[in-house]
């Protein structure tokens, strides 16, 4: 009956998907069903490592990832874990190779958010983002190809600056409460107690090109399994970029930019028009 706990743990993951993030949702229910709860997978073990290390201010949050990690290679050895979140995600690392460096890159980079709160230089800002956001984008990318190594490296690049892209849409958006509330800041060499316009356009200059290398050499030669999705999801941070843009680089510190549902679901009917008439 282990089919049945598998089952209840695939739904945890898709569960915790709806839960945290419903734009991330609403574009991994676009994929194709072969892949769609793969994505979900991939997504609840992220998403309870973060929570770990950015909300659970009133527990030993260095323990609970100690004890995450540990649990999760206990999983891998065992081939079962009593963590839903865990079990979910051990199956998909194994259906699709996703190799242990992407999952130690990402782990470290949630481990720094235990104690540093300061990126001074590029070489640290690249290695945090590499960590927290270009290696889950690989993982999800393994999945997405199903084994076919040539086109995994073909698009390798690509999704990396897609997973840097979101991870700096974020950053830019969550400013407030990460500084605020957290201590933390990302950007180097950005005093974020006055955030200018130059600072702010450099950022979201980069944020442009790293979308539009992702999109050119990669959303557009995904697999029909993955494309749509991939491409909802990067609409929605490009309207949230947009807005970003367009919000005085004083007032982004006041408020966290959001879009709103109406919004969302006016992007998925004109993307699906696009979709269906093969414009991407």
């Amino acid at each position: 009956m282990k089919h049945l706990f598998d089952q209840v743990s695939y739904n945890c993951s898709k569960l915790v998907t709806k839960k945290y993030s419903t734009s991330f949702s609403l574009a991994t229910n676009m994929l194709s069903k072969s892949i769609r709860s793969h994505i979900y997978n991939i997504y609840g073990f992220v998403r309870f490592a973060d929570e770990i290390v950015d909300t659970f201010h009133d527990y030993n949050k260095e323990a609970l990832l100690d004890r995450f990690e540990q649990d999760y290679y206990l999983s891998k050895e065992q081939g079962i874990s009593l963590n839903p979140i865990l079990n979910s995600f051990v199956h998909t690392v194994n259906e699709f190779n996703i190799t242990d460096d992407l999952v130690q890159a990402f782990l470290k980079s949630m481990r720094a958010d235990l104690h540093k709160t300061n990126y001074t230089t590029q070489e640290e800002y690249d290695q945090y983002i590499y960590g927290s956001a270009d290696v889950v984008g690989l993982m999800c990318l393994k999945v997405f190809v199903k084994g076919d190594e040539a086109k995994y490296k073909q698009l390798k690049a690509p999704a990396m600056r897609l997973g840097s892209a979101f991870q700096k849409v974020n950053f830019l958006r969550d400013l407030k409460d990460d500084y605020e509330l957290l201590s933390r800041s990302y950007f180097p060499n950005v005093n974020l107690k006055e955030l200018d316009a130059q600072s702010k356009e450099r950022i979201i200059k980069e944020i442009e090109q790293d979308f539009d290398f992702a999109f050119k050499n990669g959303i557009m030669l995904l697999p029909v399994e993955a494309k749509f999705g991939v491409y909802m999801a990067y609409r929605y941070y490009k309207k949230l970029l947009k807005k970003l843009k367009n919000t005085p680089s004083t007032k982004i510190m006041d408020s966290r930019i959001r879009i709103s549902n109406p919004m969302k679901i006016n992007l998925l009917a004109r993307s699906y028009v696009k979709y269906k008439l093969n414009l991407i």
